[in-house]
């Protein structure tokens, strides 16, 4: 039954995907300019409210849809090949690990959405700066991974 709808979740996977990442590389963005926000201003106000939809409304629900979705089409691939056996491989392993980062950084920077809401945050902007560019180098590993090493 999971094998007949594959398409189909191969298509949801790479849709929730898409808003994970969307949100992974402009909630960091946000943050950069919070930086420079006056602490109960109007920009601060209005960062913390797109922040708060960001993450809330786009980025959690995308990440739990991808890894849904990922772990169904990993499980419809399986029944294809009628073994779990050709999930253990280096590049099974490399993009199970690349997401799990992925995963990671989510909630680093979810903890990061409380140090702003709160008024708290400690981090220079130059910090936000760098963590805008990890979600896309490890995106560019997994793509390559999952369309030239796992074909």
């Amino acid at each position: 039954m999971i094998l007949a709808a594959y398409d189909w979740l191969r298509a949801l996977h790479i849709l929730a995907v898409i808003a994970w990442m969307a949100g992974l590389l402009y909630l960091p963005r946000l943050f950069v300019y919070h930086c420079s926000a006056i602490p109960g201003g109007e920009l601060d106000s209005t960062l913390k409210l797109q922040e708060q939809r960001l993450l809330k409304i786009i980025m959690n629900p995308a990440m739990i849809a991808a890894w849904i979705f990922g772990l169904l089409l990993v499980w419809a691939n399986a029944e294809r090949a009628g073994s779990w056996a050709v999930f253990v491989s280096f590049a099974w392993f490399g993009k199970f690990a690349l997401v799990s980062v992925m995963t990671g950084l989510h909630h680093v920077l979810a903890l990061r959405y409380k140090r702003f809401q709160d008024g708290s945050n400690d981090w220079p902007d130059r910090h936000y700066r760098i963590l805008n560019e990890m979600p896309f180098l490890a995106a560019i590993l997994i793509v390559f991974i999952a369309v030239v090493a796992l074909r």
